[in-house]
């Protein structure tokens, strides 16, 4: 939709008078070498810069594109300076207030300027992901036909939210995470840039430490948080923005934790040794500790995945299912909703049935082979069906369980040296009682004498 005369008012007002703007507002990038990260995008002929008139179209005009990514990466930020740098016709719809009549409304303006005066347009739609089926539909013909060059912006995985004709019509961008490396480079920007706190405070180490855990890898998080604190310590007259200040202006206590020290270490120690103490209590306290401090949810998942298998096992055989859906998840959604899939997991994991058995058992036999305890594969069971396999031997006397009543063959599988050994020694803890059962009778029916 084209700019009314009060919102064009209230954009000259801003650019004239740009303290009155949010400072996630005035530190937006000028021009895409300001951008911080996402620099997999931002290479030279990438889409983006061909948006901004980089390098020479020709018959191959500039593509449209779709960005996905978490919020605060940058997808509006990108879209503002395609805005300032295009000599192109520049418009912007939400998907959250627009329609498929505002959408027909920018198309048409579109055509009229492509047919008129022989300028492009760009349209950003933010939040497409709030389109129905049918309003995206409606953008189709003007993608197809480059009336305009779409912009859409998305924080839910596109493969799902925007329809297939769509896709297939435009350029999946992907926006990752910005890095600790990231916004701290942001942060410093915003305390000495003109635009941003012009050097009226600084940021001690520890406080910026705790900016980056709030962010989460949201820019605009931390430039938010960042203009509180700076405020209230400009009203106590203090020089720099200390941890106590932040903490009081944002309302979030800063956890006492390194995630590249010690205590990165013992608090994943600590959920672990809580979910196999089955103490789901303290195990969801660690994991809070372990949020709050900024803590990569992947590596939490990863911790909950191994402790499914190290100490519950076959005692509850859903208990890995468990874990490694959550880390699917986790891997998908990202915090802050990440929480609550590691929550649903470290509930299920420190409540489940407990067993070690899988985890002495792989260990017993790697020790043996490490010992050089292995031997030679016995003969019936190499494989026979090679070119003169036979009359090596190989495959002579084997039996094939399928055929048997019970399908198990009394014969040895093991080395000559291993052919007593016994690894697995269940529990009857939880459902690991009927794989105790099994393996009992299993050993039995092979003529296993007991070591």
């Amino acid at each position: 939709m084209e700019p009314d005369l009060f919102t064009a008012a209230a954009e000259e007002r801003q650019e004239k008078d740009p303290a009155g703007s949010p400072l996630a507002v005035r530190m937006r990038p000028r021009t895409l070498d300001e951008v911080v990260g996402q620099q997999h995008l931002l290479k030279p002929g990438s889409p983006l810069r061909r948006l901004v008139g980089e390098g020479s179209s020709g018959p191959a005009g500039p593509s449209s594109v779709i960005l996905w990514g978490p919020p605060g990466t940058g997808k509006t930020t990108l879209a503002y300076v395609v805005s300032k740098a295009t000599n192109k016709r520049f418009v912007e719809l939400s998907a959250i207030t627009a329609g498929v009549k505002e959408v027909r409304a920018v198309i048409d303006g579109a055509r009229r300027a492509s047919g008129g005066y022989g300028q492009e347009t760009v349209l950003f739609l933010d939040e497409i992901h709030r389109f129905s089926k049918a309003q995206q539909d409606s953008l189709l013909p003007a993608v197809e036909n480059r009336w305009v060059t779409l912009i859409a912006a998305t924080t839910e995985n596109p493969y799902f939210s925007v329809i297939s004709p769509l896709l297939s019509r435009s350029l999946l961008l992907t926006l990752e995470p910005l890095t600790d490396d990231d916004i701290r480079s942001l942060l410093r920007r915003a305390l000495t840039d003109e635009r941003g706190l012009k050097g009226a405070v600084t940021l001690p180490d520890d406080t910026a430490d705790h900016l980056l855990r709030i962010a989460g890898g949201d820019a605009r998080r931390a430039l938010t948080a960042l203009e509180a604190a700076a405020g209230a310590a400009l009203d106590k007259g203090e020089p720099e923005v200390t941890l106590a200040t932040l903490e009081e202006t944002v309302d979030r206590a800063a956890v006492k934790y390194d995630r590249d020290g010690d205590q990165h270490y013992d608090v994943a120690s600590a959920l672990i040794k809580s979910i196999r103490g089955s103490d789901v209590d303290a195990a969801l306290h660690y994991l809070a500790r372990m949020i709050e401090a900024g803590e990569d949810p992947r590596f939490i998942a990863r911790r909950l995945m191994i402790s499914a298998s190290e100490d519950i096992g076959l005692a509850d055989p859903g208990a890995l299912q468990t874990a490694v859906a959550a880390a699917q998840a986790v891997a998908m959604i990202g915090f802050p909703e990440a929480a609550l899939t590691l929550s649903h997991a470290t509930i299920a994991l420190a409540l489940a049935p407990k067993s070690n058995a899988a985890t002495t058992a792989i260990g017993a036999a790697l020790e043996d082979v490490r010992k050089g305890l292995a031997g030679p594969v016995p003969s019936h069971l190499r494989d026979s069906h090679y070119k003169g396999a036979g009359k090596l031997g190989h495959g002579k006397g084997y039996v094939y369980p399928h055929d048997l009543p019970e399908g198990i063959a009394e014969q040895q599988y093991a080395p000559d040296a291993l052919k007593d050994r016994e690894y697995y020694e269940p529990t009857r803890h939880g459902a690991e009682v009927r794989y105790a059962d099994a393996v009992e009778w299993t050993r039995k029916h092979l003529g296993r004498k007991r070591s």
